[in-house]
């Protein structure tokens, strides 16, 4: 209303009731309607792109060892080379030492796989790689059993052992190399079962109904089955910088299959010793120095161990299957003595 003037009515927009009430409630009405249908349309668009790392993952197919290897023997790895530093380095009396009583060095034919191997250590995952994605859903399908991929990121990947959304952040230390070596494990048909199983172990007393009894009794046996995985493969890291696996190499004339199997050959000491002294989380790191030590010090036996696994030989690998007596800890052969110093960290990263 303006003072000396007339009122004057403003005209009433075509849609809208006469009233001025039912206006606003008009007006109100369709801000709500707009508001919900901006929400359910962000909504889908959360879903969307949710679910298109699943669809895409669900078409491509499951990606073979030997085919991912030979991706990253065709690779540019340029930058990572530059990173590699093959052996470890000696002075002194270490040096000394290492060369009249060490073991022997890797053959010349042979420096090239290695190189390959800490090259893969030091490639980070790339979401832009298409291989490095099938490697990654492969994993997830043959641990999970599921003809479904996953989206790149969630809770999912919790669920498989890593410790957060995004398992590329879990490969400090291992890179595409830690990767490769559990595709390695799931997907030869002599190591999957072993997969499986441990991965079952790492679940015990995740299961609801089992997770008051196993918490009252201290035996909740579970473990992140990835992180523990990484730790493996940066032992095996370890062992081939320090030339502790050369004289093995240069016998089969291998280094990746050396590498891979040492690998499970670990995860299965891990398992048994795990299983079997019903280890707990708390109990990792004294078991990672174990690893550890066995695998610079007796890869040989370690590889046999293995062998006779997977030919279903359990006496010949000297692991005590009874259960203990009460009150005492079984004893594994060839594990080292708890006090003995070793070179490299052996926490769970």
């Amino acid at each position: 209303v303006l003072r000396g003037r007339e009122r004057t009515a403003l005209p009433t927009p075509p849609g809208l009731p006469a009233s001025p009430n039912l206006q606003c409630a008009f007006l109100v009405a369709e801000i709500s309607e707009e508001v919900q249908r901006a929400q359910e349309e962000w909504e889908a668009v959360e879903e969307i792109q949710s679910g298109l790392w699943g669809t895409l993952a669900s078409a491509a197919p499951p990606i073979s060892f030997n085919e991912a290897l030979q991706y990253f023997q065709t690779a540019d790895l340029s930058e990572c080379r530059k990173k590699v530093q093959a052996t470890v380095r000696r002075q002194g009396l270490a040096a000394l030492v290492h060369f009249l009583f060490g073991p022997p060095r890797l053959q010349p034919q042979l420096q090239g796989e290695r190189e390959l191997a800490l090259a893969m250590a030091q490639c980070g995952l790339d979401d832009n790689e298409r291989v490095h994605m099938r490697i990654l859903q492969t994993i997830y399908k043959k641990l999970t059993c599921s003809r479904l991929g996953c989206p790149r990121y969630g809770a999912h990947w919790e669920e498989l052992g890593f410790q957060g959304a995004d398992p590329g952040t879990d490969l400090r230390g291992t890179g595409m190399l830690g990767l490769m070596q559990l595709l390695y494990f799931v997907m030869d048909a002599q190591t999957l079962p072993l997969a499986h199983e441990i991965f079952k172990l790492s679940q015990h007393g995740t299961q609801a109904c089992g997770v008051q009894a196993a918490v009252t009794l201290g035996l909740l046996q579970n473990f992140p089955f990835c992180i523990m995985s990484v730790n493996i493969t940066r032992i095996v890291i370890q062992a081939l910088r320090e030339e502790c696996l050369s004289r093995e190499c240069n016998r089969r004339q291998q280094v990746i299959a050396v590498l891979n199997d040492l690998y499970a050959a670990a995860f299965l000491q891990l398992y048994r010793l795990w299983k079997w002294q019903h280890k707990t989380i708390a109990d990792c790191g004294f078991l990672l120095k174990e690893l550890e030590f066995s695998a610079k010090k007796k890869p040989k036996q370690l590889l046999k161990s293995l062998e006779a696994y997977v030919n279903r030989c359990p006496a010949a690998d000297g692991l005590p299957r009874p259960s203990p007596a009460p009150g005492k800890e079984m004893d594994f052969t060839g594990v080292c003595d708890p006090q003995v110093e070793l070179e490299g960290e052996a926490r769970l990263i």
